[in-house]
């Protein structure tokens, strides 16, 4: 490949971004980024000036030969690009807090990538991902679209199946920290261990062997679960034990995020106690957020702040650089990304995003065979697969009864007239970036 590689990121004033950088800095000797454009909107560039002055300085404290670029013209960054990565969030953290706020408000669950709130987040985010697909389509036809925007499997499955856009890799970084803590737990170097997952964003399960060929997921479940001082590695999920004889019986590593499911009472419960007594996790995250941004304004700070790691997706952005790498350079690293199903598990239609291992070539994910789930996961991911093509489905049509299908489908919403009167009123209140509802 020709030397030198164009870079995109749109949501380029993220807190995140340093994160970014500092994984293209480390890897500079195998990707040599020629251009680094970080492209937001006029809501953002305050925030895009911040973090795109300390990404210069970083670069220049590196030493490396590469252009940092800021604009807020999309169409201009993305032209002959190589990678574009996407880590927006449309409505910013404003619109979470009413994801949030709304369902909890009714006594529901209120999360930003889960029930009421998850769905809605997928309805301002698909038509915007879409947007920029047409864009890439025009300006960058061999670009490799990035994406940890979430929900990250609701939004890679949208530009497979409503882009037609084939070159995509969805990210999430529960995985990525699942690797290297639970190893730590096992006592061993994840490099020793294959850990495989199978499922879709935020929904997976997963096994793990060691190098000898013996599988080792019963231990690290006893290790996680058999005790009463289990910790979650999701900061914004409380840290709760499940049923352990529930948990036992999978045989399988259940993703942090089935708290909500496997335990909804108790998670309910606290969130609302939470709630009640210091706002919802948006407000913190807001708080941190401008602390951050407050750290970046130094002039002398040229390198990742250790107060990043608290803003809740450690390792998001040095994953998705790795992906790029791996790419670019076909080195074949084991990754668990969002990618086609095309068979690996074959409990869901071939045309889906699943978030599975995979082997990352120089021609995209290489998904490891998962095949069939037993009944106590099939289950629930088939509902929840379900649930996410209504919304996508919904979040690009516009169409009211589609999306009442999905909100009455989420095991984490109450049916009936409670549903709609939450559905109704997240509608209200993000009507500014729900066009296709109100044509």
């Amino acid at each position: 490949m020709s030397k030198g590689i164009k870079i995109v990121t749109i949501g380029g004033g993220s807190s995140y971004t340093p994160e970014l950088v500092e994984g293209f800095i480390k890897r500079y000797d195998e990707l040599p980024i020629r251009e680094l454009w970080l492209v937001d909107i006029e809501a953002g560039k305050e925030k895009l000036e911040i973090v795109g002055e300390m990404a210069k300085r970083m670069v220049k404290a590196a030493g490396v030969d590469c252009e940092v670029h800021l604009t807020l013209d999309r169409r201009e960054a993305l032209k002959d690009a190589d990678f574009v990565t996407t880590q927006l969030r449309v409505g910013l953290l404003d619109a979470r807090i009413l994801d949030e706020r709304i369902p909890l408000s009714h006594g529901m669950i209120g999360q930003e990538t889960n029930g009421a709130g998850g769905i809605f987040k997928a309805l301002r985010t698909v038509p915007v991902i879409l947007d920029i697909v047409e864009d890439m389509k025009e300006l960058c036809p061999n670009a490799w679209l990035i994406n940890f925007t979430n929900p990250a499997g609701m939004v890679t499955e949208a530009v497979l199946r409503y882009g037609n856009w084939d070159k995509v890799v969805g990210l999430c970084n529960i995985p990525v920290n699942a690797v290297f803590e639970e190893a730590a737990l096992l006592g061993e170097e994840n490099r020793d261990l294959f850990f495989q997952f199978a499922g879709i964003n935020h929904l997976h399960w997963h096994t793990i062997t060691d190098k000898n060929g013996k599988d080792r997921t019963d231990e690290l479940i006893k290790i996680m679960y058999g005790q009463d001082d289990a910790k979650s590695i999701v900061a914004n999920i409380k840290d709760n034990n499940l049923i352990w004889e529930q948990v036992e019986n999978l045989h399988m590593v259940p993703c942090p995020y089935h708290n909500y499911y496997y335990y909804t009472d108790k998670m309910l419960a606290e969130e609302l106690e939470d709630f009640k007594n210091n706002g919802t996790r948006a407000e913190k995250v807001k708080e941190i957020e401008h602390e951050l941004f407050e750290l970046y304004k130094d002039p002398n700070l040229d390198y990742k702040p250790k107060q990043l790691a608290e803003r809740g997706g450690a390792r998001y952005s040095d994953a998705a650089c790795e992906i790029i790498n791996s790419i670019h350079n076909d080195k074949r690293t084991t990754m668990t990304v969002s990618t086609r199903n095309n068979g690996t598990i074959t409990d869901l239609p071939a045309e889906s995003a699943v978030e599975v291992t995979c082997t990352i070539t120089g021609k995209g994910p290489v998904p490891y065979n998962f095949g069939s789930f037993e009944p106590r996961q099939r289950g629930l991911l088939q509902v929840m697969k379900s649930m996410e093509e209504l919304t996508i489905e919904a979040a690009v049509t516009g169409d009211y009864g589609t999306l009442l299908q999905a909100f009455t489908m989420n095991p984490l919403i109450t049916s009936g007239d409670v549903a709609k009167e939450v559905m109704d009123e997240l509608l209200e209140a993000h009507k500014a970036y729900l066009p296709n509802f109100f044509k």
